[in-house]
Protein backbone atom coordinates (compact mmCIF):
# COMPACT_ATOMS: atom_id res chain seq x y z
CA UNK A 1 0.00 0.00 0.00
CA UNK A 2 1.32 3.51 -0.61
CA UNK A 3 1.74 6.19 2.16
CA UNK A 4 -0.73 8.03 0.76
CA UNK A 5 -3.61 4.81 1.00
CA UNK A 6 -2.62 4.22 4.52
CA UNK A 7 -3.66 7.86 5.32
CA UNK A 8 -6.73 7.83 4.36
CA UNK A 9 -7.26 4.74 5.16
CA UNK A 10 -6.08 6.03 9.36
CA UNK A 11 -7.50 9.46 9.13
CA UNK A 12 -11.13 7.93 7.82
CA UNK A 13 -10.98 5.62 10.76
CA UNK A 14 -9.47 8.13 13.03
CA UNK A 15 -11.98 10.63 12.93
CA UNK A 16 -15.15 8.58 12.60
CA UNK A 17 -14.85 6.14 14.79
CA UNK A 18 -16.04 7.94 17.56
CA UNK A 19 -17.92 10.57 15.64
CA UNK A 20 -22.09 8.67 15.19
CA UNK A 21 -21.24 8.32 11.47
CA UNK A 22 -19.84 5.07 11.02
CA UNK A 23 -16.68 3.92 10.37
CA UNK A 24 -17.07 0.50 9.44
CA UNK A 25 -19.40 1.86 6.68
CA UNK A 26 -16.62 4.40 5.20
CA UNK A 27 -14.22 1.92 5.17
CA UNK A 28 -16.40 -0.41 2.95
CA UNK A 29 -17.31 2.61 0.89
CA UNK A 30 -13.66 3.50 -0.01
CA UNK A 31 -12.44 1.15 -2.24
CA UNK A 32 -16.79 0.83 -3.58
CA UNK A 33 -16.80 4.77 -4.36
CA UNK A 34 -12.97 5.26 -4.83
CA UNK A 35 -11.81 2.44 -6.73
CA UNK A 36 -8.80 1.72 -4.27
CA UNK A 37 -8.27 -2.10 -3.73
CA UNK A 38 -9.42 -2.85 0.13
CA UNK A 39 -6.65 -2.15 3.03
CA UNK A 40 -6.71 -5.93 4.02
CA UNK A 41 -7.35 -7.07 7.78
CA UNK A 42 -3.60 -6.08 9.03
CA UNK A 43 -4.54 -2.65 7.95
CA UNK A 44 -7.92 -2.91 10.13
CA UNK A 45 -6.44 -4.42 13.36
CA UNK A 46 -3.35 -1.71 13.27
CA UNK A 47 -6.08 1.41 12.67
CA UNK A 48 -8.55 -0.26 15.73
CA UNK A 49 -4.85 -0.11 17.65
CA UNK A 50 -4.55 3.28 17.15
CA UNK A 51 -8.11 4.71 17.64
CA UNK A 52 -7.98 2.27 21.01
CA UNK A 53 -5.08 3.98 22.13
CA UNK A 54 -6.37 7.72 21.30
CA UNK A 55 -9.45 6.67 23.32
CA UNK A 56 -7.45 5.50 26.33
CA UNK A 57 -5.58 8.14 26.68
CA UNK A 58 -8.49 10.95 26.70
CA UNK A 59 -10.33 8.79 29.05
CA UNK A 60 -7.35 8.05 31.08
CA UNK A 61 -9.05 8.86 34.61
CA UNK A 62 -12.10 6.55 34.00
CA UNK A 63 -10.11 3.59 32.33
CA UNK A 64 -7.90 3.53 35.77
CA UNK A 65 -10.91 3.58 37.63
CA UNK A 66 -11.94 0.28 35.47
CA UNK A 67 -9.04 -1.32 36.05
CA UNK A 68 -8.90 -0.63 39.77
CA UNK A 69 -12.53 -1.89 39.73
CA UNK A 70 -11.55 -5.14 37.91
CA UNK A 71 -9.67 -5.91 41.00
CA UNK A 72 -12.85 -5.04 43.53
CA UNK A 73 -14.53 -7.37 41.84
CA UNK A 74 -11.56 -10.08 41.75
CA UNK A 75 -11.84 -9.52 45.30
CA UNK A 76 -15.89 -9.94 45.70
CA UNK A 77 -15.92 -5.97 46.40
CA UNK A 78 -18.88 -4.87 44.23
CA UNK A 79 -20.34 -1.76 46.08
CA UNK A 80 -17.67 0.68 44.76
CA UNK A 81 -17.95 3.09 42.47
CA UNK A 82 -14.89 1.59 40.28
CA UNK A 83 -16.36 -2.04 40.65
CA UNK A 84 -20.08 -0.79 39.29
CA UNK A 85 -17.81 0.67 36.36
CA UNK A 86 -15.78 -2.25 35.51
CA UNK A 87 -18.74 -4.58 35.49
CA UNK A 88 -21.08 -2.05 33.50
CA UNK A 89 -18.43 -2.04 30.68
CA UNK A 90 -18.29 -6.09 30.97
CA UNK A 91 -21.70 -6.19 30.78
CA UNK A 92 -22.31 -4.29 27.96
CA UNK A 93 -19.66 -5.62 26.18
CA UNK A 94 -21.24 -9.62 26.27
CA UNK A 95 -23.77 -8.77 23.54
CA UNK A 96 -22.03 -7.61 20.52
CA UNK A 97 -19.63 -10.19 21.45
CA UNK A 98 -22.34 -12.81 20.73
CA UNK A 99 -23.94 -10.95 18.24
CA UNK A 100 -20.56 -10.65 16.52
CA UNK A 101 -19.60 -14.27 16.71
CA UNK A 102 -23.24 -15.45 15.45
CA UNK A 103 -22.55 -13.03 12.40
CA UNK A 104 -19.46 -14.31 11.94
CA UNK A 105 -20.53 -18.21 12.08
CA UNK A 106 -23.28 -17.85 10.04
CA UNK A 107 -22.03 -15.71 7.25
CA UNK A 108 -24.13 -12.76 7.68
CA UNK A 109 -21.38 -10.04 7.98
CA UNK A 110 -20.23 -9.98 4.67
CA UNK A 111 -23.43 -10.00 3.26
CA UNK A 112 -24.40 -6.87 4.97
CA UNK A 113 -21.03 -4.89 3.52
CA UNK A 114 -23.27 -3.95 0.69
CA UNK A 115 -23.81 0.17 -0.10
CA UNK A 116 -27.40 -0.76 0.08
CA UNK A 117 -27.59 -1.77 3.30
CA UNK A 118 -25.30 1.27 4.32
CA UNK A 119 -27.35 3.63 2.87
CA UNK A 120 -30.29 2.76 4.68
CA UNK A 121 -28.64 2.58 8.37
CA UNK A 122 -27.17 5.73 7.72
CA UNK A 123 -30.28 7.68 7.30
CA UNK A 124 -32.74 5.50 9.80
CA UNK A 125 -30.40 5.46 12.21
CA UNK A 126 -29.20 8.61 11.95
CA UNK A 127 -33.18 9.71 12.34
CA UNK A 128 -33.19 7.87 15.44
CA UNK A 129 -30.34 9.74 16.72
CA UNK A 130 -32.03 12.87 16.11
CA UNK A 131 -35.09 11.63 17.90
CA UNK A 132 -33.53 10.63 20.82
CA UNK A 133 -31.14 13.45 20.85
CA UNK A 134 -34.40 15.57 20.57
CA UNK A 135 -36.31 13.64 23.83
CA UNK A 136 -33.41 13.24 25.82
CA UNK A 137 -34.21 14.37 29.59
CA UNK A 138 -30.84 15.69 29.88
CA UNK A 139 -30.98 14.40 33.87
CA UNK A 140 -28.84 11.73 34.56
CA UNK A 141 -24.93 11.96 34.54
CA UNK A 142 -22.14 9.60 33.64
CA UNK A 143 -22.17 8.77 37.60
CA UNK A 144 -25.53 7.46 37.77
CA UNK A 145 -24.97 4.67 35.06
CA UNK A 146 -26.67 1.54 36.23
CA UNK A 147 -26.12 -1.85 35.50
CA UNK A 148 -29.93 -1.97 33.70
CA UNK A 149 -28.73 0.88 31.82
CA UNK A 150 -25.51 -1.22 30.84
CA UNK A 151 -27.33 -3.96 29.78
CA UNK A 152 -29.88 -1.82 27.54
CA UNK A 153 -26.94 0.47 26.30
CA UNK A 154 -24.51 -3.05 25.26
CA UNK A 155 -28.06 -4.56 23.42
CA UNK A 156 -28.08 -1.23 21.35
CA UNK A 157 -24.62 -1.69 21.14
CA UNK A 158 -24.93 -4.92 19.72
CA UNK A 159 -26.69 -3.54 16.28
CA UNK A 160 -23.75 -1.31 15.66
CA UNK A 161 -22.00 -4.40 13.69
CA UNK A 162 -24.58 -3.84 10.74
CA UNK A 163 -22.41 -1.92 8.62
CA UNK A 164 -23.41 2.00 8.77
CA UNK A 165 -25.23 1.77 12.31
CA UNK A 166 -22.54 3.22 13.89
CA UNK A 167 -21.14 1.87 17.44
CA UNK A 168 -20.87 5.32 18.78
CA UNK A 169 -24.23 6.44 16.98
CA UNK A 170 -26.20 3.92 18.50
CA UNK A 171 -24.51 3.98 22.04
CA UNK A 172 -25.02 7.62 22.45
CA UNK A 173 -28.94 7.27 21.41
CA UNK A 174 -29.53 4.65 23.80
CA UNK A 175 -27.86 6.84 26.20
CA UNK A 176 -29.57 9.72 24.97
CA UNK A 177 -33.19 7.88 25.07
CA UNK A 178 -32.49 6.95 28.63
CA UNK A 179 -31.80 10.46 29.85
CA UNK A 180 -28.39 11.03 30.00
CA UNK A 181 -26.88 14.51 29.50
CA UNK A 182 -25.41 14.75 25.97
CA UNK A 183 -21.69 15.30 27.12
CA UNK A 184 -22.11 12.10 29.36
CA UNK A 185 -24.09 10.14 26.68
CA UNK A 186 -20.75 10.12 24.87
CA UNK A 187 -18.72 9.72 27.67
CA UNK A 188 -20.71 6.87 28.16
CA UNK A 189 -20.34 5.73 24.66
CA UNK A 190 -16.84 6.24 24.32
CA UNK A 191 -15.59 4.44 27.33
CA UNK A 192 -18.03 0.85 26.05
CA UNK A 193 -15.38 1.71 23.09
CA UNK A 194 -12.42 0.58 24.69
CA UNK A 195 -13.43 -3.29 25.27
CA UNK A 196 -15.31 -3.92 22.17
CA UNK A 197 -12.60 -2.22 19.97
CA UNK A 198 -10.37 -4.52 22.35
CA UNK A 199 -12.19 -7.70 22.17
CA UNK A 200 -12.68 -7.26 17.65
CA UNK A 201 -9.17 -6.26 17.93
CA UNK A 202 -8.13 -9.34 19.52
CA UNK A 203 -10.42 -12.20 17.14
CA UNK A 204 -9.02 -9.90 13.70
CA UNK A 205 -5.49 -10.44 14.72
CA UNK A 206 -5.30 -13.77 15.79
CA UNK A 207 -6.73 -14.30 11.65
CA UNK A 208 -3.40 -12.01 10.56
CA UNK A 209 -0.46 -13.18 12.97
CA UNK A 210 0.06 -15.87 10.68
CA UNK A 211 -0.43 -13.87 8.15
CA UNK A 212 1.55 -10.95 8.35
CA UNK A 213 5.36 -9.93 7.29
CA UNK A 214 7.85 -7.16 7.60
CA UNK A 215 6.50 -4.57 5.50
CA UNK A 216 2.24 -5.57 6.91
CA UNK A 217 4.09 -4.75 10.37
CA UNK A 218 5.78 -1.44 9.00
CA UNK A 219 2.36 -0.23 7.02
CA UNK A 220 0.39 -1.22 10.35
CA UNK A 221 2.47 0.64 12.30
CA UNK A 222 2.37 3.62 9.96
CA UNK A 223 -1.72 3.71 10.34
CA UNK A 224 -2.04 3.47 13.58
CA UNK A 225 0.25 6.29 14.47
CA UNK A 226 -1.92 7.96 11.73
CA UNK A 227 -5.30 7.20 12.94
CA UNK A 228 -4.06 7.55 17.00
CA UNK A 229 -3.57 11.14 15.83
CA UNK A 230 -7.08 11.66 14.06
CA UNK A 231 -9.23 10.08 16.58
CA UNK A 232 -7.58 11.66 19.21
CA UNK A 233 -8.46 15.19 17.50
CA UNK A 234 -11.90 14.23 16.34
CA UNK A 235 -12.59 12.78 19.75
CA UNK A 236 -11.34 16.29 21.64
CA UNK A 237 -13.31 17.97 19.46
CA UNK A 238 -16.72 16.13 19.50
CA UNK A 239 -16.39 15.73 23.67
CA UNK A 240 -15.83 20.23 23.06
CA UNK A 241 -18.23 20.85 21.15
CA UNK A 242 -21.03 19.31 22.83
CA UNK A 243 -20.96 20.93 25.79
CA UNK A 244 -23.36 23.87 23.64
CA UNK A 245 -23.96 21.96 20.07
CA UNK A 246 -26.26 19.06 19.36
CA UNK A 247 -26.01 16.10 17.53
CA UNK A 248 -27.71 17.87 14.70
CA UNK A 249 -24.85 18.00 12.57
CA UNK A 250 -23.90 14.53 12.73
CA UNK A 251 -27.34 13.77 11.86
CA UNK A 252 -28.02 15.83 9.10
CA UNK A 253 -24.45 14.35 7.47
CA UNK A 254 -25.66 11.15 7.91
CA UNK A 255 -28.95 12.38 6.12
CA UNK A 256 -27.66 13.46 3.13
CA UNK A 257 -24.60 10.87 2.76
CA UNK A 258 -27.82 8.18 3.50
CA UNK A 259 -29.82 9.17 0.72
CA UNK A 260 -26.96 9.72 -1.81
CA UNK A 261 -25.78 6.42 -1.10
CA UNK A 262 -29.49 5.03 -1.77
CA UNK A 263 -29.69 6.76 -5.16
CA UNK A 264 -26.31 5.23 -6.20
CA UNK A 265 -27.83 1.87 -4.95
CA UNK A 266 -30.78 1.69 -6.45
CA UNK A 267 -29.91 3.34 -10.05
Amino acid sequence: MTLFHLFIVAVIQGLTEFLPISSSGHLILLPELTGMTDQGQVIDVAVHVGTLGAVVLYFWRDVRAAVIGLGHLATARRDTVEARLALGLIIATIPVILFGLALKLTGLDDSLRSMTVIGWTMLGFGLVLYWADQKGTKQLEAKDWSLRHAIIMGLWQAIALIPGTSRSGITITAARYLGYERHDAARLSMLMSIPTILASGVLLGAEVIASADAEAARNGAIAAAMAFVAALAALALMMRLLRSVSFTPYVIYRVILGVILLIIAYT
